[in-house]
């Protein structure tokens, strides 16, 4: 290859063209002149003739700085694609090259060319790293170290720094650039990096930081030393947020005694991107013994003091470096500290505390310079070092750290600071998203890292200052949402959205108010016992005589605040009583007596006089009925009739020590007002849903939220079905209409939960009959309709499709909710209306809704009864299923017309979208039946063939999928999914299907493995490794495997057609060598290929041939053909198709596409 440098004079006239068309080229993209002839101009220089030697002229002489940033552009490329072909000479050069160029360039006012040749400086480097020796490294790294230190002025000091900044970044696996190598390359280089450089680069910056500081100190912040003194900050700061490994073996990976522990860390990881930094004992010395950090607290705060007038240094490139990096040096932790017990950590976060207090303190003073035009940015660093040094300490330690300082707890100051934030926000009386906004966030954050129970020992323990503190804040953010909600009560707000938008965008915040209030549940249970008091005193004084608006709007929010507090959310499993709340108040001993059961009882009295129409009309808005359901919803599920509440076994004991506790828990238990409460809450829940019609988020809290609580338990439902309003309830869902007014999604849930209070009957006998006699009505109504005579002429009318609607919805909840208990019933009722599901489809074939509504009911009852069927109802199932995908392809077949208008045409695609969705579920619901199977019978003759029913009904759906439908994501990971599982699962059935099934399977596995995405990519290598493996295998036993479609045949035009395997082999190979993908698919490719290659041996080498053949370089040609020949042969691979050898091909098949990939996609 040409030297990089020394371009011949003959060559110089090509130079000085090229870079001419490349400067017009970027001239006319910025005149937005011919852009995509320009594009293309500028993507040719990537296969120009000399291209490194072009390049290097371009960046040398070109006075058009685009032009530059392109020719780095290009020699990056170029590179890391040719990269296996350079010789050791040529890598060396690259990067010496861009080493020297940004060094020599280091005035250059084209700082962002600049930040390109060092990013591709950083990228070769990285590519060559495990290639280059140690002393190559060594070389390359003495010259940035020279520039970092100053040694070739102050601007090259910069420069260098940058590139610094550059490797950190490209060593980094989450910021890495894409070369297309193996993600354990990535992984060498990083670990690399790691053990042997990166706290070199530490120090360089340290020292390079510490060069200028006089500089800096003694004059105005336009010189370029406080640029220097930026980026060396700045670069500390990467490294600080470097995932360090190798210090995490298995004795490091511990967290410090010092901490309370794992949980907190991983909590707050998820909540506030709070990183802690685990360098390791090696780092002690540079960041906790050398003083660095005094330092660096030193010089913030001097040039802090020093621009103290100055409003705008605050938010200065400098400042923001400076306290990213302290708040860094805050997260410190792991074996960089020693077994001291935290002693020495302990003194590192006073060190630190003390530095950052006049950030934050006196925080009343602070925040009224905030309001005065200061920028809160500093306030907010310091909230988060409060949240950092939280997420390293105890509750007791995080206290006592401000102590050895100042008269002041930490608990106190965090205590204070949030308050003045609180009232900040109450006084702005805004909505916008403001700085005590932020500010309380964080704030919260950190209250709630100090609350939230751990895992281990008593370290969550508050001292007593810590109790008072949380009362205070609690009171005040209490006083500051009532003020909020009662300024907010006649805002004409939007109210649209999700059901539970209003109530789940508080979320958060609430939890944290909740773990305020249990810190300190002796003050804050009676406090919001007496602000329910109040509130209700006012609403009953004032009836008639003032407007309640005001105080119904502070209930609500009273409402969200108390439902947190006293419970928790289940997630979806039952929530036990917060334990702050049970071992508290151990001096009462009367269950009505108790705080929790005070402040239950007055709100479920409260809530029961909604169930008056005249208190209704009055006090009970839909959006107040919202907030009371939701209350109900999530009380419930902890405290109506508890489980440990009904417990009188091992528990006695406990409950006997603890009185107050057996007294809270007992108190709304099964054996006393547990059922009075159930009977409101279900008078409640009739009252929202047939009182308030239209509200449907009030409905869909109903039917979503409560009910499915009450009925989520054996033990309550059997005091539910008890009950007269909850058989008021059920007559009026099973045979009158009021609840017909419900929306599609609300008739569901409601179905949903009634089908499942029949867990609370006495035997499975009752359970099946209570189902009867709730759906018979309903499936009686559909049979009769379907029968009538005239149901073409009535079945348009709106009245007739809401009918038809409403009860399929009803017939899907019931379908959901099928249960052991009740298979029996459900499946009587599904199989009564096959018939009628069939006609109305017909029927029905232009309705969209509605042909949906009928597909999902298949798919749902299907769903929830194949694993139960035995040989003669799974029959009678898979024939019904047969011929609803036969008759919905007669209607659907063809029928989206190109001739609709571009938003019709997206309509109809939508619906079939949706349409074949549910189709494939039914498909996937009837595969489970192999998967899963809980019935009796024994004889396989009597069986049916299941994936035989499924590839039929593969074959009957996939022409209704076409490539336009396949867009859309979930359809085309549903469908390839079945595929994938089919093929996996049952290669044998491959060989039986007829040519127009096989030929729809082989288009769509081959617009599979060229999908963009990953997932789908893996699922069709997948299926072509099991098929490919089940050919060689059946063929080494002397079978046919694949028979005809792996050996190719003449299509009806008398065509040859390639069979699958060496069509895929053809197509793998070519998307491995030549076409773009993911580095993540190279093992599943792996794990395809090698079957694939045992298969088609001969076609393996007469394609291995020609691709040697095509080549005209002879050392490349040489190199290609040691290259498959070792493929197949090194690491002692043998033709045995089994786990061992698949790990060598995988090993093999990296080293291939390294070797040859790049120089062959230059061909």
């Amino acid at each position: 290859m040409q030297n990089f440098f020394n371009g011949r004079p003959e060559d110089l006239v090509h130079f000085q063209s090229t870079m001419q068309t490349i400067e017009h080229a970027c001239s006319s993209i910025q005149m937005h002149t011919n852009p995509a002839v320009a594009e293309a101009t500028i993507l040719s220089l990537r296969q120009s003739p000399q291209l490194y030697q072009t390049c290097k002229f371009i960046l040398e002489n070109s006075q058009v700085a685009n032009a530059r940033f392109q020719a780095a552009a290009a020699i990056r490329d170029v590179a890391i694609r040719e990269w296996g072909i350079l010789s050791a000479d040529d890598k060396r050069s690259l990067v010496s090259f861009c080493l020297c160029f940004v060094i020599q360039h280091a005035s250059s006012p084209d700082a962002y060319v600049q930040g390109k040749v060092s990013a591709v400086g950083a990228q070769l480097m990285k590519r060559g790293w495990l290639d280059f020796m140690e002393s190559e490294q060594e070389a390359f790294l003495s010259e940035v170290q020279m520039a970092v230190l100053g040694n070739h002025g102050v601007a090259a000091q910069f420069i260098g720094i940058n590139f610094l900044e550059s490797m950190v970044s490209e060593f980094s696996p989450a910021t890495s650039t894409a070369m297309g190598l193996p993600r354990e390359f990535h992984e060498q280089c990083r670990a690399s990096l790691e053990l042997h450089y990166l706290k070199k680069f530490y120090c360089w910056a340290q020292e390079a930081a510490f060069s200028v500081t006089n500089k800096v100190v003694e004059c105005d912040s336009s010189v370029l030393e406080v640029k220097v003194c930026d980026a060396a900050l700045r670069l500390m700061f990467q490294i600080m947020n470097w995932d360090f490994q190798l210090s995490k073996n298995a004795h490091e990976r511990a967290i410090n005694v010092f901490s309370s522990g794992l949980r907190n860390y991983v909590v707050l990881l998820k909540k506030s991107e709070c990183i802690l930094v685990q360098p390791g004992s090696s780092w002690r010395d540079v960041l906790i013994s050398s003083g660095h950090i005094g330092w660096l607290l030193s010089l913030y705060g001097t040039l802090r003091q020093k621009s103290s007038f100055d409003t705008y240094w605050l938010d200065s490139p400098f400042a923001v470096s400076a306290r990213q990096l302290i708040i860094q040096l805050c997260s410190l932790t792991g074996t960089i500290f020693p077994s001291d017990n935290g002693q020495m950590q302990e003194l590192h976060l006073v060190q630190m505390l003390s530095g950052i207090i006049q950030w934050i303190h006196p925080p009343d003073i602070i925040s009224a310079a905030i309001e005065n035009g200061k920028s809160e940015s500093e306030l907010l660093d310091g909230c988060r070092v409060l949240l950092y040094i939280a997420t390293l300490t105890t509750p007791m330690v995080f206290d006592k750290l401000l102590k050895s300082i100042s008269p002041l707890g930490t608990l106190s100051l965090l205590s204070s600071l949030t308050c003045e934030v609180v009232k900040a926000r109450m006084a702005e009386n805004t909505k916008e998203e403001t700085w005590s906004w932020y500010a309380r966030d964080i704030l919260l954050d950190t209250w709630t890292t100090i609350l939230q129970p751990p895992d281990i020992g008593k370290d969550a323990e508050l001292p007593p200052e810590g109790i008072r503190a949380s009362a205070c804040v609690f009171n005040l953010i209490v006083e500051s949402e009532l003020k909020d909600a009662s300024a907010s009560a006649f805002d004409d707000g939007d109210d649209s959205g999700l059901p539970q938008a209003s109530i789940s965008a508080m979320d958060e915040r609430l939890s944290s108010y909740a773990l305020l209030a249990r810190a300190a549940v002796d003050v804050t249970i009676p406090l919001l016992t007496k602000l329910f008091s109040e509130r209700f005193t006012l609403l009953y004084h004032g009836r008639g005589t003032s407007d309640p608006t005001c105080t119904l709007e502070e209930l609500y929010s009273l409402l969200l605040i108390t439902g947190h507090v006293l419970a928790d959310d289940g997630e979806g499993e039952t929530p036990l009583v917060p334990e702050a709340l049970q071992a508290h108040f151990v001096d009462i001993l009367e269950a009505k007596q108790h705080p929790v059961v005070v402040l239950s009882c007055s709100i479920i009295k409260f809530a029961e006089q909604s169930l008056d129409p005249e208190t209704r009309a009055a006090y009970f808005s839909p959006r107040l009925m919202e907030a009371v359901i939701w209350f109900l919803a999530r009380w419930s599920d902890t405290y109506l009739m508890p489980l440990e509440g009904g417990r009188q076994s091992d528990g006695d004991c406990q409950h006997e020590s603890q009185p107050s506790k057996k007294a809270l828990l007992s108190f709304f238990g099964e054996h006393n007002q547990g059922k009075l409460v159930l009977d409101i809450i279900v008078k409640i829940s009739m009252t929202t849903l047939v009182s308030y019609p239209g509200e449907t988020q009030l409905q869909e809290l109903t039917c979503c939220l409560l009910l499915p609580a009450v009925v989520r338990r054996k033990n309550v439902c059997a005091h539910l079905v008890t009950l007269d309003s909850w058989h008021n309830l059920a007559n009026a869902f099973a045979n009158g209409r009021s609840l017909f007014s419900l929306t599609a999604t609300h008739q569901r849930s409601l179905a949903e939960n009634m089908i499942r209070s029949a867990a609370g009957m006495r035997n499975s006998e009752a359970s099946n009959q209570y189902v009867r006699d709730l759906m018979g009505q309903m499936t009686s109504y559909l049979v009769d309709i379907s029968s009538d005579s005239n149901l073409k002429s009535i079945a348009q009318q709106p009245d007739a499709i809401l009918s038809v609607s409403c009860l399929l919805e009803r017939l899907r909840g019931a379908a959901r909710a099928s249960q052991p208990r009740t298979q029996k019933a459900i499946f009587e009722m599904g199989i009564s209306v096959m018939k009628p599901i069939l006609t109305l489809l017909e029927i029905y074939k232009h309705e969209s809704a509605v042909v949906y509504m009928l597909l999902k009911f298949v798919v749902d009852w299907v769903d929830g009864q194949i694993v139960f069927l035995e040989a003669k109802d799974t029959t009678i199932v898979v024939s019904f299923c047969m011929q609803l995908l036969q008759l919905y392809s007669s209607h659907n077949i063809g029928k989206i017309s190109l001739s609709l208008s571009s938003s019709l045409l997206s309509e109809e695609r939508t619906e079939k979208y949706k349409d074949l969705r549910a189709l494939l579920q039914l498909l996937k619901n009837l595969c489970s039946k192999d998967l899963v199977d809980f019935s009796s019978d024994s004889s396989e003759a009597e069986r049916t063939d299941i994936a035989q029913v499924v590839y039929l009904g593969l074959h009957i759906v996939t022409p209704l999928i076409s490539l336009e439908l396949l867009k859309y994501p979930k359809l085309c990971r549903d469908y390839f999914e079945l595929l994938s599982h089919m093929l996996e699962v049952y290669p044998e059935k491959v060989a039986q299907l007829n040519n127009e099934a096989f030929a729809h399977i082989v288009g769509t596995l081959d617009f599979g493995i060229h999908h963009q995405d990953t997932e789908i990519v893996n699922m069709c290598l997948r299926a072509l490794n099991v098929l490919a493996s089940y050919h060689y295998k059946e063929r080494g036993a002397g079978k046919e495997g694949l028979g005809s479609h792996a050996a190719g045949m003449m299509d009806q035009g008398g065509k040859w057609q390639e069979g699958i395997l060496s069509r895929f082999l053809q197509a793998l190979l070519q998307l491995l060598l030549f076409e773009d993908y993911s580095t993540e698919l190279v093992s599943s490719a792996a794990d395809a290929l090698f079957p694939l290659i045992l298969c088609e041996q001969g076609l393996y080498q007469r394609l291995g041939h020609e691709l040697i053949e095509r080549q005209m370089n002879p050392q490349l040609k040489s190199r290609l053909a040691n290259a498959l020949q070792c493929l197949t042969s090194s690491n002692e691979l043998s033709s045995t198709l089994d786990r061992i050898n698949s790990q060598k091909f995988r090993k093999n098949l990296y080293a291939f596409l390294g070797e040859v990939r790049g120089f062959l996609r230059t061909m």
